[in-house]
């Protein structure tokens, strides 16, 4: 049974004390606000506090209310319960750093993180050793979470002490999480490395995505992320579906793609597509237009094997490459024609011009509103990577990709090279983004289906409800999609998840 976990948050933070929330098997709690630099028991979460990302440099008061208790998480560990903070933050009107660190200390250290950690290391050490194995996750999450406040604190000699600790227990061909927790350590690593004492961090011209600058391996790793793991192709399934919804009666039909899937080989998604128009009964398609935006090098050679493709059914396409990032598209760039229905397609691509202020996403999504397309399709990422601090990114993530690595760990085999690849030439360059980039250099700015609502609200779409709920799960039963993955519909989109965790959503708005 997993212990129960408090927390005693809910004052001010002074940047300068150590707490530590006792989560041995007693269910107890209890509160040391002593600096301390090292872990002294197992049964103990470090959770020390920085003034990294403090922007107001006047210190405040601190003051420990009674701690909630969050219960006892002996349930599935993504359906983690609804957490009340309901304290009294009528001394002050500003938002303090302490509101957002408290809330991800209460959601993710206690109600999630050692959650996960005890129930993976009980599955895989279930022959004997159960308890030494759980004991041991539970240390390896102590040590990622003090070594990424040692990182966000610019602790060098800390961090780097724990980093040794982790490198040596985050095995690459261990259990699912130590195979995540490997990346997490290559990302604050690279963290560590590139702390400057003035500035951001990274010097690197950005590219459009991450795709753009892929090694070969990174690329095979790519593929086989496709074909193995349903994220993708379920985003290309449906948003083909509404493509083939809005083109329907028409002849004359033309899709933007944006970065064309990050430059996924042989235009699957296209492939489809040009399949379903060429099989569809009713009015004949004249002339199909695709016009892919991106810097890969790979959209030109797309094109002519998808024109190969359609000559081959009978229909007529034309493909045209436009080879610029989004920030920089223009509407003269796409050449829109008289008469011709317009659908402009996102696959996990605008996440990418997200920054830290909105306005280069809003001109981005202002332009597109001005091509008046029939319907924007967007399959995104459903997770919450964009956060102001970076303790709240780096769990977000560490709790999203642990989903993602779990799923694998069911689909594949623990020695698996294909399953290594994924791990380690995929996931982990997005992980590493994430945990490791400032600045233009993170690309990897994922968020929830209700930050993009508001941001497309703001740019003048509105929802166009997607109403295929059976047909997605019909997709799941026919594609023999292993069982774990689940599909609902959220306030109009289609979300696809892991154990009920969220992984990619569909959306499609409409001017």
């Amino acid at each position: 049974m997993a212990p129960s976990i408090c927390s005693a948050f809910k004052g001010e933070i002074d940047g300068e004390n150590l707490y530590i929330l006792d989560v041995s098997p007693t269910g107890h709690y209890s509160y040391h606000p002593h600096h301390q630099h090292i872990l002294e028991s197992n049964n103990s979460l470090m959770i020390p506090y920085c003034d990294e990302i403090i922007r107001d440099s006047k210190r405040v008061k601190r003051s420990i209310s009674i701690p909630i208790c969050l219960g006892n998480f002996s349930g599935n560990f993504y359906n983690y319960p609804n957490i009340n903070t309901n304290s009294n933050r009528n001394s002050t009107s500003k938002l303090h750093f302490r509101d957002h660190i408290r809330t991800y200390t209460q959601r993710y250290f206690a109600a999630e993180a050692v959650e996960e950690v005890e129930e993976e290391t009980n599955d895989s050490e279930r022959v004997g050793g159960e308890e030494d194995g759980c004991a041991d996750g539970v240390k390896l999450v102590q040590h990622l979470f003090a070594c990424a406040e040692a990182v966000a604190c610019r602790d060098k000699s800390h961090a780097s002490i724990l980093l040794s600790e982790l490198k040596a227990n985050a095995l690459v061909f261990g259990s699912s999480f130590q195979r995540v927790a490997s990346c997490f350590v290559q990302g604050l690593a690279e963290r560590l490395t590139l702390i400057q004492p003035i500035g951001p961090v990274g010097l690197i011209q950005p590219t459009m995505n991450i795709m753009d600058a892929a090694s070969e391996e990174m690329e095979e790793a790519f593929k086989l992320v496709y074909e193995i793991c349903p994220h993708i192709q379920f985003g290309h399934y449906m948003a083909n579906s509404a493509v083939l919804e809005a083109f329907e009666g028409e002849s004359l039909v033309h899709v933007v793609d944006l970065g064309m899937s990050l430059g996924l080989p042989h235009g699957h998604q296209w492939r489809g597509l040009i399949q379903s128009l060429a099989a569809r009964a009713g009015t004949r398609v004249r002339r199909l237009r695709i016009t892919g935006v991106g810097l890969c090098d790979r959209l030109r050679t797309i094109g002519d094997e998808l024109s190969v493709y359609a000559n081959n059914l009978g229909v007529n396409l034309e493909f045209k490459v436009v080879k610029k990032n989004l920030e920089s598209l223009q509407a003269e760039d796409i050449n829109l024609r008289e008469g011709e229905v317009l659908v402009v397609n996102s696959i996990l691509q605008l996440h990418c011009v997200v920054k830290e202020s909105r306005g280069a996403l809003n001109s981005v999504l202002q332009m597109i509103h001005g091509l008046a397309p029939k319907v924007l399709v967007m399959v995104e990422q459903d997770s919450s990577h964009n956060g102001p601090f970076f303790l709240g990114r780096f769990m977000e993530s560490l709790h999203y990709y642990s989903a993602i690595f779990d799923s694998l760990d069911v689909m594949l085999p623990k020695y698996d090279t294909k399953r290594a690849k994924m791990e380690q030439f995929y996931f982990a360059e997005e992980i590493k983004n994430i945990v490791s980039c400032e600045g233009p250099l993170r690309m990897e700015r994922h968020e929830r289906v209700d930050q993009w609502r508001r941001r497309m609200s703001r740019a003048g779409f509105q929802a166009a409800p997607i109403k295929m709920v059976s047909q997605a799960k019909q997709w799941l039963l026919k594609n023999k999609v292993c069982d774990g993955y689940t599909v609902v519909e959220e306030k109009g989109c289609l979300v696809l998840g892991w154990k009920s965790k969220p992984i990619v959503a569909v959306s499609c708005w409409k001017c």
